[in-house]
């Protein structure tokens, strides 16, 4: 089992920037990529940034040059560094591991006033 918590998600306006966490836990050995996912409200959940274990990186084409994704393998961290964030951002940002299985964290919201 994997274990995934989320933080940094909040209420920013048009343009600003927040960091998201996800601190990993359990059984990490398994996990081949860590990856951010966000689910706005009526939308499919979609894949916005990924990280291999190797540090490959992977963005969804509406985030390219704003958000930034990077790992701290140490702490057992993954981040997502968003800039010039645009109220289309907003949704539920979650923290996924992927390997054997894929692990979901609890969500952390982002809101984006314009």
């Amino acid at each position: 089992q994997v274990q995934l918590v989320e933080s940094g998600g909040g209420l920013v306006q048009a343009g600003g920037s927040l960091r998201l966490s996800c601190a990993a836990s359990g059984s990490i050995f398994s996990v081949q990529a860590m990856g951010w996912y966000r689910q706005a409200p009526g939308k499919q959940r979609e894949l916005v940034a990924a990280i291999t274990r190797g540090g490959v990186t992977n963005y969804a084409d509406s985030v390219k040059g704003r958000f930034t994704i990077s790992r701290d393998n140490a702490k057992n961290t993954v981040y997502l560094q968003m800039n010039s964030l645009k109220p289309e951002d907003a949704a539920v940002y979650y923290c996924g591991a992927m390997g054997p299985a894929h692990y979901w964290g609890q969500g952390t919201q982002v809101t984006v006033s314009s």
